[in-house]
C-alpha cells in the first residue's frame, strides 16, 4: 500500500478547506497513493472563537462532505479525515470518515475526548460509544483512531486483535511542553506494541505541531513531515509486516484479555 499524509493548517472558512482537501486528494492520486490521511477537524478551526464550531458543524450530507465525495468519485483513493457534525443537546460529534469512490465507506465518532492540558473538548463534543469496523485498502486491513485516542492503548490493541495491519490517526496535536516528544513516543509505541503500521497526520499552523509520520511495525519512522504544510508518502510493505510479526509475536504471546468495546 502507498499511503499519503496531507498536512495543512485548517482555515476558519470551510470553503477554503474544501479547496485544500481537494487539492491534496488530487496530488495524492497523482503520486500513486492508495490511502490519504488528512488531519482532524478539517471542516473549520477558529482558535479565537472555539464555540464557532457549534454553529459551523455540518451533517455528513452537507456541502462540505458532499464536495469531497464528488472529488472522490470515479477513483479508488481512500481518504480519511474527521469533521464536526451536529449532535444532541446543542453539541457536535468529532466524526472520522473514510471516503472512496463517491461514498462514505466507514465512520467513527471519537471515543476519547481531549479533556487534558487545560483543554475541554467535551464542552462542545459528545463522545462516541463504539469502535468502527476495519476497512480494506489495497489488500491491507485498516483500523481507525482519532488524535487523543493514541494515549489509550486499549483501542489500538482491540483493532490489532480484530485484524488491523495498519492504524490511521487524523490529529490536531496541540503544542506545549514535551508535547512533540509525547507524539513521537506514543505513535511509535502503538505501532511497535501491536506490530502494525501507523499512519498519523497532524494539523500544522500556529497552534498545532504538524509532524505527520508513518511508523513501521517495528517502531521505525519511515516518513515524517516537519511543522509546515506538506504532502508526504510512505510505502507499506506486507513483507515487512509479516517479518515483524514473525520475530516479535506479541499478539500471540499476550497473557491478558483486552476489554471488550462495542462494535458498530
Amino acid at each position: 500500500m502507498r499511503a499519503a499524509m496531507g498536512q495543512f493548517a485548517v482555515s476558519s472558512e470551510w470553503q477554503e478547506n474544501i479547496v485544500t482537501c481537494r487539492d491534496l486528494m488530487q496530488r495524492a492520486r497523482a503520486g500513486g497513493a492508495d490511502l490519504l490521511v488528512l488531519p482532524e477537524a478539517v471542516l473549520m478551526q477558529d482558535r479565537d472563537h472555539p464555540d464557532r464550531i457549534l454553529q459551523a458543524a455540518q451533517p455528513l450530507d452537507g456541502p462540505f462532505v458532499s464536495a469531497l465525495l464528488a472529488e472522490s468519485a470515479e477513483n479508488s483513493l481512500t481518504t480519511i479525515m474527521s469533521v464536526h457534525v451536529p449532535a444532541a443537546a446543542g453539541k457536535t460529534q468529532n466524526m472520522l470518515i473514510a471516503l472512496r469512490s463517491g461514498r462514505i465507506i466507514a465512520r467513527y465518532a471519537k471515543l476519547h475526548l481531549y479533556d487534558a492540558f487545560a483543554m475541554q473538548e467535551s464542552q462542545r463534543v459528545t463522545p462516541g460509544s463504539s469502535i468502527p469496523p476495519l476497512i480494506e485498502v489495497a489488500g491491507m486491513k485498516v483500523g481507525l483512531m482519532t488524535c487523543y485516542d493514541i494515549r489509550f492503548p486499549e483501542l489500538a490493541r482491540r483493532l490489532a486483535l480484530d485484524g488491523a495491519d495498519v492504524l490511521v490517526l487524523p490529529a490536531a496535536w496541540v503544542r506545549g511542553p514535551q508535547k512533540e516528544r509525547h507524539w513521537a513516543l506514543l505513535t511509535a509505541t502503538r505501532a511497535l506494541e501491536n506490530t502494525c503500521y501507523l499512519v498519523a497526520t497532524g494539523e500544522c499552523g500556529p497552534r498545532n505541531i504538524g509532524n505527520s509520520m508513518t511508523i513501521d511495525p517495528l517502531g521505525v519512522t519511515i516518513a515524517q513531515a516537519a511543522e509546515s504544510a506538506a504532502l508526504i508518502f510512505a510505502d507499506l510493505e506486507r513483507e515487512r509486516l509479516a517479518y515483524a510479526r514473525r520475530i516479535l509475536p506479541v499478539l500471540e504471546n499476550r497473557r491478558f484479555a483486552t476489554p471488550q468495546l462495542r462494535q458498530e
